[in-house]
């Protein structure tokens, strides 16, 4: 039988606890394990309790929920512990630096219930998820910054497919979205993905996007 889901929900209002909390116990194959109210007591709880997933809320009092996921993602013996960051905005200054602290995906409170457990199930499997509004001013946001971007030396080495491999992530295409796109097979791109994690150092696809937008790859777009 696959692994049960664990869950900690951090979010400092009760009521979207609680109703997180009921989304996930009645979904099979997930388990809530514990709530936290701000995000001191949502790292302490993650060290305690070891969740496969952290449902983050990106606003709370005593310690916001940004330096909550910088903490766990950089803390070595919670290395397997992934965040999901929540915020009713959809706006860039807490999307970019959500990502920058480690968060493995960031999505809006509004999504559907269905949207916010596949991207649970989707964090667990230590892949990464976005928003398609978050990608899409990520995108716009890092276009008008262009000029300031600089490319990165860590994307030295990489090959020319896997450079349009990352730009596609970088887009929000899905694995078997870049297979269309490319005309490759479903599993050669899962190859092309698993080396890029290898060779970028990255924990997961959102911190391939990070990087693409950072080195300036995401803006210049597919290598001729």
């Amino acid at each position: 039988m696959a692994e049960v889901v664990r869950v900690l929900i951090a979010d400092d209002q009760a009521l979207l606890r609680g109703s997180f909390r009921l989304l996930v116990d009645s979904t099979p194959g997930m388990e809530a394990i514990g709530e936290a109210s701000d995000g001191a007591m949502a790292v302490e709880l993650a060290r305690q309790l070891r969740p496969h997933v952290v449902l983050m809320d990106l606003r709370m009092p005593v310690m916001d929920g940004i330096a909550a996921t910088r903490q766990i993602c950089s803390d070595e013996t919670m290395a397997g512990v992934r965040v999901l960051a929540l915020t009713m905005f959809d706006m860039d200054e807490y999307v970019y630096p959500a990502l920058q602290a480690g968060a493995s995906g960031f999505m809006l409170k509004d999504a559907s219930p269905s949207d916010l457990v596949a991207g649970i199930r989707v964090i667990a499997t230590g892949e990464g998820v976005l928003a398609p509004t978050v990608t899409r001013r990520l995108i716009g946001n890092f276009s008008r910054r262009s000029e300031a971007i600089r490319p990165a030396p860590r994307l030295v080495g990489l090959t020319k497919r896997e450079q349009e491999v990352l730009v596609l992530i970088a887009n929000g295409l899905s694995n078997a979205e870049i297979s269309g796109q490319l005309v490759i097979s479903l599993p050669t791109v899962k190859t092309h993905v698993s080396s890029l994690l290898a060779k970028l150092h990255a924990r997961d696809r959102a911190q391939l996007v990070i990087i693409a937008y950072e080195s300036g790859l995401a803006e210049r777009g597919m290598p001729t």
